[in-house]
């Protein structure tokens, strides 16, 4: 078995916080990453960090574009149990989509109806929700529990997620630091505990 992660944020952007008072959403992002350090993660977003209605596929991360510039962006992290298959047909898609990213475009008006519960559908084009939902239903992951109209908040309710860590991006990979030191203490204390038989 092998393990996704689906990202879901808040930038503080002015975009964002429109979209916030809109829906009433804790969260306006949603990305997908393929490793507990999100250094693999991606999405539909915007491709400047200072030009909002200028996007399209995306790598992220919290040391460079639109996270780094909003550096204190609130993130929660879902872990999702896959097969080692689904894993690879995430990875396969992603790249696919990397490979031909001048092909696809930001789903602006999807977005802007997304707000209001309607829906478009437009060959090749995106939003952040639009294009993790994809990723995984191509993937064979099931993703009937998803509404229609998809909106990062609908994530928390997918089959298999789990929470791992709500916070500010910035202070995630502590996390994981912090984890690795604790194990390795107990992988101290437990070889201690057995030679002392």
């Amino acid at each position: 078995m092998k393990k996704v992660y689906i990202v879901l944020a808040h930038t503080g952007t002015i975009l964002s916080r429109i979209i916030k008072i809109v829906t009433g959403a804790e969260y306006t992002h949603a990305s997908i990453a393929l490793d507990e350090e999100l250094d693999q993660m991606y999405s539909f977003g915007r491709k400047y960090s200072y030009i909002a209605f200028i996007g399209g596929f995306v790598k992220e991360g919290n040391t460079f574009g639109t996270f780094k510039r909003f550096y204190n962006t609130e993130i929660s992290v879902y872990e999702l149990e896959v097969t080692n298959e689904q894993y690879e047909k995430v990875c396969e898609r992603i790249e696919y989509v990397k490979q031909h990213k001048d092909e696809y475009k930001f789903n602006i008006l999807g977005l802007a109806l997304a707000a209001i519960n309607k829906k478009t559908y437009r060959e090749k084009t995106y939003y952040c929700a639009e294009f993790v939902r994809a990723v995984l239903e191509k993937s064979g992951i099931s993703t009937k529990k998803l509404p229609k109209v998809i909106k990062p908040e609908h994530f928390k309710e997918l089959d298999g997620v789990k929470l791992i860590y709500k916070g500010l991006f910035k202070t995630y990979k502590n996390r994981i630091k912090n984890q690795e030191f604790i194990e390795y203490l107990n992988f101290l204390f437990a070889k201690k505990n057995y030679s002392n038989y």
